[in-house]
């Protein structure tokens, strides 16, 4: 088992962070085509992101624990799960197809743009919205692979499509000189790489029917166990989509939280530092994806082997499993902070492409302060997807809305208006500290005996 969990654990990660590195590589030659307003820019389209990713992570995830609980207690009705869910999420992404077309300078300036920031990032946000299906149908394409035991496969899928996005970011937005509306364009269509790459998993039986068929004679022996996936349509259900949805729910608001801080920030940011402070706590927001994708992995890897444990009611498996999360988690932790310790101004030089000397300021205290949330960050991430995985989605719930918006927001709020930006940046190690209480509580009072 350990073997097996190290191996699932590893590919998410490696998807995971291949996805934050593609984000990296976003801002990393807007910064360079851009300079600060560019970034400025980024920072405030990031939390239409974070909705796109929290309701496609929801549904994909969610639908994919649900079908791996079923198959675990020998159901064999669940084949319609996968279709399920990218019908849903197609209809689901409708209203923001809607806004990309009628609204993105209104979006822009909701979450705070002036004039020139919005003419500047119209385009950007126009795409990112219009191609929203993409990005939510990208969740499940993964997420069932990982359930269906094709880690493998959802690694290598999210690996190419980051490295489409990185390859043609610097194509589309240099040499075809299509600025930020070539990043985005960039970004959009790497999911579809994604989801190809995976399509070999979930297409792999009806090619080996197509090759039988053409080589009669041929014997091909494979031990490989055939995927109880399938493309076949299904007529939507609002039931199973809450259903499925109410076990992607800690995945909904691990990804929304992003969403919401950085919104809460960037309008208290904006009332402390302008748009250079903006600028600023976008490299320490972009940097932190690819720490947060790190935790968000091993959840996300760890998952379908706790959800099968617990469907085979192996409570020995589920607490072995969670132990061992957890410990890795730990080491996750002290590595993600001595690193944004030790090389803090490297980090910032590489999106500081102006040499800024305000954002640095800006940058360096508040990326020390604001890793240190670090510390109880992964172990609040781990824990509330264990929730999800032993199908206690109310518990999830709880966890993953107070770290996510209700905490965040009240410390955030509260110690800017004591300390200023050092608040700000402080209020994300207050946020994780006070969920992790809570969580405590909550499973010291549990009478189960998982």
């Amino acid at each position: 088992m350990t073997k097996k969990f190290f191996k699932f654990v590893l590919q998410s990660i490696a998807g995971m962070v291949g996805v934050s590195v593609y984000i990296l590589a976003d801002t990393f030659f807007i910064s360079m085509h851009s300079g600060a307003d560019g970034l400025t820019v980024l920072n405030l389209v990031l939390p239409v992101y974070g909705v796109i990713y929290a309701v496609g992570a929801m549904i994909g995830i969610g639908s994919a624990t649900r079908y791996a609980i079923r198959k675990a207690t020998g159901d064999k009705h669940i084949d319609f799960y996968f279709t399920h869910a990218l019908l849903w999420d197609i209809i689901i992404s409708v209203p923001f197809i809607l806004l990309g077309i009628i609204a993105p300078e209104w979006i822009l300036k909701i979450m705070g743009a002036n004039q020139t920031i919005a003419e500047l990032g119209i385009n950007y946000i126009r795409i990112v919205l219009i191609n929203a299906p993409l990005f939510m149908m990208n969740y499940a394409f993964t997420a069932f692979a990982r359930n269906d035991n094709a880690s493998t496969i959802a690694m290598i899928g999210s690996l190419s499509g980051s490295v489409f996005n990185i390859i043609f970011d610097y194509i589309f937005m240099f040499p075809m000189n299509w600025g930020l509306a070539g990043a985005a364009l960039a970004t959009a269509f790497s999911p579809v790489v994604t989801m190809l790459v995976c399509c070999t998993h979930y297409l792999h039986e009806n090619i080996r029917k197509v090759k039988m068929r053409i080589f009669p004679s041929a014997v091909i022996c494979e031990n490989k166990k055939y995927t109880s996936i399938k493309f076949r349509w299904t007529i939507p259900s609002v039931h199973h989509l809450f259903s499925c949805c109410k076990l992607g729910v800690s995945a909904f608001v691990g990804e929304i939280s992003s969403a919401v801080t950085t919104t809460v920030f960037n309008i208290l940011i904006l009332g402390i530092a302008g748009n250079i402070g903006v600028a600023a706590y976008g490299v320490i927001a972009n940097i932190s994806i690819v720490a947060m994708s790190i935790f968000n992995g091993i959840s996300q890897g760890v998952q379908p082997l706790i959800s099968n444990s617990y469907g085979n009611n192996d409570k020995k498996q589920v607490k072995q499993l969670l132990k061992l999360t957890i410990s890795l988690c730990l080491l996750v932790e002290i590595m993600i902070i001595a690193s944004a310790w030790g090389a803090t101004d490297f980090l910032i030089g590489i999106f500081n492409r102006e040499g800024n000397n305000e954002l640095v300021l800006y940058a360096h205290s508040g990326m020390r302060l604001y890793f240190l949330g670090y510390l109880i960050a992964g172990i609040n991430i781990i824990l509330i997807a264990y929730y999800s995985a032993t199908d206690k989605a109310a518990l999830a719930f709880i966890a993953s809305i107070l770290r996510g918006a209700i905490a965040i927001t009240i410390c955030a709020v509260v110690m800017s208006n004591i300390w200023g930006i050092k608040g700000i940046w402080l209020s994300f190690l207050s946020a994780e500290l006070i969920t992790f209480i809570v969580i405590m509580v909550k499973m010291l009072t549990r009478r189960d005996n998982y």
